[in-house]
């Protein structure tokens, strides 16, 4: 009997015979990792396409916010002499002239020179002062009275007085001295700085120079008043004025005027928006190169999501609003037009135009009462069906799309668990079959060389 010739197995089969059934085997689950691949993305598009529509209410929302249409700036004449800021809120428009004839100053004063900071004790003493709350006395104490420490306990007061040494060069011997001011300038603000109290010092301490706290002084288109500081809140309504340098006899002509610019810019910001959506849109519409090399659409391309959801934004910006106090119907009368391509255009002049001519019917269009009419009303309603998570279009889509992905994740996890018992089953299967072949392997050749019949 002829014995059984294998190459490698005993069975004659390969080596990997395992690994080639089970790769065969694996084939539909691979397939169905790729769709959830493809769903994945889908999710991550959809989320995206959620957000660039949402972002649309938002700037709406700047656009009738509290400062939506009552946007102002302040021109100054001369920013280096006089500046300001606006609150939209409490401000009108105008022009005013002023002229700075005296700016507001603290009091203070400077003591002599000292050769150093920080090495030349004043003694032991105090430093009184009359303020605006009463006699005022810092303590000194000796072996804690250079310059530096002085300030130091000056300001540790709380009395409402600053210290400062000062380096000034002036005196090259003696060029160290200690300026004391108050915090607060005006009028009603005065320190008196008297004679200091101070005994057995290396060196005298005394105030060389004073200065006295003053009120500011400016005309009004004309009318002379004092202002107790540099910084004005109470001459123009809405206005803070910042005094930064007196020019007696020279008028400052200030302009309070509509910021166009910013006003138009929080328009420009919705119209950005809105194509973004557009935008988002049209790219999934257009051919895309595949990993394939093939082109084909974008994953939502042609989707009936998409489809519906650019009907109704075109929607809101081609009907006309009614309800409002306002004679203005169509956002094409503001400068908001379609392009050719379907995004929007903004006209940037045409809008600033009709605004400065009729900026109370450009807020009725826009606002109408908040709630039920304008513009903004009717567009916000209309997103916030749109994005609604509980039955707008784009929450129900991507509900379906996780469901989905998860079925898949169930049955790509109950596959897995079945190859891998099918792999174990198949092991055990050819392992035993491998057995039994080389006992017969054996057997066969053990045969062949017994002994021959003659």
């Amino acid at each position: 009997m002829a014995g059984f010739r294998i190459n490698g197995m005993a069975s004659g089969l390969p080596p990997n015979i395992v690994d080639q059934i089970m790769e065969a085997e694996r084939i539909p689950l691979k397939n169905m990792e790729t769709k959830k691949v493809q769903e994945d993305d889908k999710l991550k598009l959809i989320t995206d396409f959620e957000t660039k529509v949402s972002e649309i209410n938002k700037n709406l929302n700047e656009l009738v916010g509290t400062r939506g249409f009552t946007n102002k700036k302040l021109l100054s004449g001369d920013p280096n002499i006089i500046d300001g800021t606006v609150d939209p809120q409490l401000s009108g428009t105008g022009q005013w002239q002023i002229e700075v004839m005296q700016l507001a100053q603290k009091p203070g004063a400077v003591t002599n020179g000292f050769p150093d900071k920080d090495t030349t004790e004043l003694g032991t003493g105090y430093l009184k002062f009359e303020t605006p709350e009463g006699t005022k006395e810092v303590y000194i104490s000796g072996g804690n009275s250079t310059l530096d420490s002085v300030a130091k306990q000056i300001n540790a007061a709380n009395i409402g007085l600053r210290a400062t040494v000062l380096n000034d060069r002036s005196d090259k011997d003696n060029p160290y001295r200690l300026l004391v001011t108050g915090l607060t300038t005006g009028n009603d603000n005065q320190v008196s700085f008297p004679v200091v109290y101070m005994l057995d010092g290396d060196q005298d301490l005394y105030f060389e120079k004073s200065k006295p706290a003053q009120n500011a002084k400016i005309k009004l288109d004309g009318f002379e008043m004092e202002v107790p500081d540099n910084v004005v809140t109470d001459v123009i309504p809405g206005v803070t004025l910042d005094l930064k340098q007196a020019a007696p006899g020279r008028e400052i002509r200030i302009n309070l005027k509509e910021d166009l610019e910013v006003i138009s810019g929080k328009v420009k910001g919705f119209v950005d928006a809105y194509n973004g959506a557009l935008g988002f849109i049209q790219g999934q519409s257009k051919l895309q190169k595949g990993p394939d090399g093939r082109e084909r659409l974008g994953p939502l391309g042609g989707d009936s999501l998409t489809r519906m959801i650019e009907s109704s934004l075109r929607r809101l910006l081609i009907n006309p609003v009614y309800g409002t106090e306002s004679s203005i119907q169509r956002v094409n009368e503001l400068g908001i037009e379609f392009n050719r391509n379907g995004t929007l255009n903004f006209s940037q002049e045409k809008f600033n135009s009709v605004l400065s001519k009729r900026p109370g019917e450009v807020a009725a269009f826009l606002r109408g009462d908040g709630l039920n009419t304008g513009f903004v009303s009717q567009v916000r309603r209309e997103i916030s069906n749109l994005t609604n998570s509980a039955f707008g279009p784009l929450g129900n889509r991507k509900r379906s799309i996780q469901q989905k992905i998860k079925s898949m994740d169930d049955r790509l996890e109950n596959k897995e668990k079945q190859l891998q018992k099918r792999e174990e089953t198949l092991r055990r299967t050819f392992a035993d079959l491998e057995s039994k072949m080389s006992k017969l392997n054996q057997q066969g050749a053990a045969l062949a060389g017994g002994p021959k019949m003659g």
